[in-house]
């Protein structure tokens, strides 16, 4: 399993000279399988360098997997370049919902006065499919979705494959203004998604000072992250979707803050590290490594 992050900030993409180390476009993690299997975790902005650099003469069978349909996760699927390639074959994966289908809901944004280009006007014609909360096989993968507490209808997704598992919650609010550490493992969001997991990549987008003012906005102070990454025994966690605010700068200097938390945790300092765009990870069965 090979795991590069196309996109790591949440809200609102952030280009700028303060933000080139962690990378300003949001949230598209691309996850490629020993088999060849190929997935994009959300379509944020950063899904367009992904696509860009995908071989159009050798177009293979893509899964997008879209955590929610908020625009910073689905921004990028009108300038992914294989959605224009006839040859694509593209599923694309999200949560249900009774308000109406998953490709009306995504239409709505693929149409105008927002888009020039309509979804059944897209050459690949991708399929869209609802992700139920239990598992399926997508190739030698065993992918797995839940619920997890953000506003609207949201999911997790664990895949399963060679010999390591990765757990994608980039928007969650575990605990929800409580202490994570009182709530029994029952009670909270997402525990048995990213139980044991190899590899952890969870919403971290608010420092501890900053959560108190966004209660109920649906993502996690960085307290709450390493409290769930740590009770879940995640043998690897990384700090995603950063806050638009938070330049490069801001994070390098929280970055003895978490190295000081982790070791009171008992864990190695590099347990925990942020997302940094264009940065490419192999977990494995005994937690990730960069490369």
């Amino acid at each position: 399993m090979k795991v590069k992050v196309w996109g790591a900030r949440g809200s609102i993409p952030a280009p700028g000279p303060e933000t080139t180390h962690y990378g300003g476009n949001t949230s598209c993690v691309q996850v490629t399988l020993d088999d060849g299997s190929t997935f994009a975790l959300d379509a944020g902005s950063g899904i367009r360098s992904f696509g860009l650099a995908l071989d159009p003469d050798t177009p293979q069978p893509l899964n997008i997997l879209l955590t929610h349909l908020h625009l910073d996760h689905i921004q990028g699927l009108m300038f992914f370049a294989p959605m224009f390639n006839p040859r694509s074959e593209i599923v694309v994966w999200g949560p249900a919902s009774a308000e109406a289908s998953l490709e009306d809901r995504i239409g709505r944004y693929l149409s105008a006065p927002l888009s020039p280009v309509e979804v059944r006007e897209l050459p690949c014609h991708p399929s869209f499919r609802e992700a139920v909360t239990t598992e399926w096989q997508i190739g030698s993968a065993t992918i797995r979705a839940a619920s997890v507490s953000h506003r609207g209808p949201t999911l997790g997704y664990r895949i399963e494959a060679d010999g390591a598992s990765l757990c994608y919650i980039p928007d969650h609010e575990p605990a929800l203004g409580t202490r994570l550490a009182d709530l029994e493992e029952g009670w909270i969001s997402g525990f048995d998604l990213a139980r044991g997991a190899s590899i952890l990549i969870h919403d971290c987008q608010y420092t501890d000072d900053e959560y108190p003012n966004h209660i109920g906005w649906g993502h996690s102070p960085l307290s709450d992250t390493l409290a769930f990454a740590h009770r879940t025994e995640a043998e690897q966690l990384l700090l995603f979707h950063h806050d638009p605010l938070h330049s490069d700068e801001f994070i390098d200097s929280q970055s003895g803050d978490v190295a000081g938390r982790v070791t009171e945790l008992g864990r190695a300092a590099d347990w925990a590290q942020f997302a940094v765009e264009r940065e490419e990870l192999a977990p494995t069965s005994s937690g990730a490594a960069s490369r």
